[in-house]
């Protein structure tokens, strides 16, 4: 079986779902049962200009009770983003090796995430 995927705002483009069949595989590799995930996209604040739409989105993705949500602005960035960590060690770089790879818009997103 696959991942299950949900869409409040017209479902996964083309080109992700191409794709999928390669994150799972990448899954079953490294000991995750694509069956078990279920990814759920929406958007992520309400469309000001409906014309133009969203320019982020929301994607949980849900795993039995647990759950977590990443905003990207497409779906292929977010394709990268599960594919990473779905293949990534169990180990964590330094915290000042991540710094260094960190690049100029995520460092601002970090930032301005902060609570004053």
């Amino acid at each position: 079986m696959s991942i299950t995927l949900q869409s409040t705002v017209g479902g996964f483009s083309g080109e992700f779902m191409r794709k999928l069949p390669d994150l799972e595989r990448a899954m079953v590799a490294h000991g995750l049962e694509p069956s078990q995930f279920v990814i759920s996209k929406d958007w992520a604040t309400p469309a000001t200009a409906p014309v133009i739409g969203p320019f982020f989105y929301d994607y949980t993705v849900f795993i039995g009770e647990e759950n977590f949500t990443v905003t990207e602005p497409n779906d292929l960035k977010f394709l990268d983003y599960f594919y990473d960590r779905c293949i990534a060690a169990d180990e964590t770089p330094p915290l000042e090796q991540r710094r260094q790879h960190a690049g100029l818009i995520r460092r601002i997103f970090r930032w301005m995430a902060q609570p004053i």
